[in-house]
Formats: structure tokens, sequence, C-alpha cells
């Protein structure tokens, strides 16, 4: 399994992406896994009901960036892995939008580059949400 991917729901599953990082041989360095699961809230901010969250990319592109973002975290200090997924298409409320694994030496690294790769995908990869409400559904800009 590639460190990093663009996959239709149901494609891949968080279990799916743990047993591929403890089979990481430089997993003996670290002192940490950490997960991030993405998914789809219920309410908006505003306060309406979600019915669901359509999300394209252009999948080349999309991929590339979310490659890059993982290498520049395994350049980080205390980083042994990094592993990005996001999903497409329609997703439901509760379902599973994105999931970054990071593994590193110790905690402190872990979460700070954690955060950092949250932010920088949200910026930069070419990845398109349409909100559905009870009331209209929307393009959301990114965060």
């Amino acid at each position: 399994m590639k460190r990093v991917g663009i996959f239709e729901r149901g494609e891949i599953s968080l279990g799916d992406v743990l047993l591929e990082v403890r089979k990481n041989p430089a997993l003996g360095g670290a002192g940490a896994i950490g997960c991030f699961i993405g998914i789809v809230r219920g309410v908006t901010d505003g306060g309406s009901k979600v019915k669901g969250l359509w999300f394209e990319a252009e999948r080349a592109m999309a991929e590339r960036a979310l490659q890059e973002i993982s290498d520049w975290a395994m350049g980080r200090p205390g980083i042994v892995d990094v592993r990005i997924y996001h999903n497409v298409g329609e997703l439901g409320t509760g379902e599973d939008i994105m999931y970054v694994i990071v593994s590193a030496s110790h905690r402190r690294e872990l979460f700070e580059t954690m955060q950092m790769v949250i932010d920088r995908v949200k910026r930069e990869v070419p990845i398109w949400k349409k909100e559905v409400t009870e009331f209209e559904s929307r393009w959301v800009p990114s965060e």
C-alpha cells in the first residue's frame, strides 16, 4: 500500500492502514503512533442538519500534493512514518473522510507534525467538498 492515496468510499479502512503501518521495519524507532480520523459532522457550524458531503479531487494532482506533504513530514526530526489517505465521493454523516497516521520517536513530535500535516492537506490538496444539508447544498471553501 502506498503511503498516500485518494480512495472511493469503502476502498480502504483504518484497520488496513494500521496493519500496513505495523509492517514498517522502521517502526522500531517509534515510541508512538497517532491517528487522526476526519469524519462527516452531522450539523453545520450554523446548526443545520447535514445529510452528507460530496468530495471530488483531481486524483493525480491530489496524490502528488499528498506525497509532497508526506515527504516533507518524513523529513522532520523524530518522524518515522507518515500516511495520508482521503476518501472521495458521497459520504454520509459519521463516515470517515480522511486518515492521517504519524509514527514518531516521541509524542511531542507526533502531535506537532500531525497538526501541520492536517493543516497542509486542508490548504494545499486539490479536493473539493460539497455540503448537503436539510435546506441546501453548496460547495464549501477549504479551511
